[in-house]
Order: structure tokens, then C-alpha cells, then sequence
């Protein structure tokens, strides 16, 4: 599996597209959920196995969860069935304030 194109709906940006939080350094907390597991198909986000997950962290921000996102991705390069995927939690949490 390559790095490029590993997007979802939840994610809203493709990791190193630029993404306006990434690298962003502010007192407020930015977090970002990185996790993957299996998919049933690969024109899907359904996983074959939620209990499965693997959870990769939570982090303080774009530029450290695309780091752990990129890791992960490469150590299951040789399974195409495997994706990861970065959630802006702080957007889940705080959904009226504005995109930074």
C-alpha cells in the first residue's frame, strides 16, 4: 500500500496535501485520532473486523498524526486490504468553530 491517495470522509484532507493544520503550533490542542485495519473491499471504508482496529494514538496535532499515519501505512505496504486513516477529533469535539 502506498502513502498516497489514503483518504476517507472522516478524514477531510489527504495526509500531506497541505492540510491548513498541519505543522500549525498553538496553545490550543488540535487532536488527530490515527487508526486502520482491514477492509472488506478495497472501493470501501468497511472494515472486515472492527474488533481488529488497530489503534495507532491520539496526538497533539496534523504534523504528528500524519507521521504515526505514514509509519503505519508503510509497515502494511504488502497488504492492500489495509488502510489507515487520521480523524480530526478536535473537530468532533468543537464542531462550531471555524476549519483552522
Amino acid at each position: 500500500m502506498t502513502t498516497t491517495g489514503m483518504t476517507s470522509p472522516a478524514t477531510n484532507t489527504a495526509p500531506g496535501s497541505g492540510s491548513s493544520d498541519a505543522g500549525v503550533r498553538s496553545a490550543k490542542q488540535l487532536l488527530h485520532l490515527v487508526f486502520g485495519g482491514e477492509l472488506k473491499a478495497l472501493d470501501s471504508v468497511e472494515f472486515s473486523d472492527v474488533a481488529a482496529l488497530d489503534i495507532v494514538g491520539i496526538y497533539p496535532n496534523y504534523a504528528e498524526a500524519y507521521k504515526a499515519w505514514k509509519a503505519a501505512a508503510q509497515r502494511t505496504v504488502d497488504n492492500a486490504q489495509i488502510r489507515y486513516f487520521i480523524v480530526h477529533v478536535h473537530r468532533l469535539l468543537d464542531p462550531e468553530l471555524p476549519p483552522s
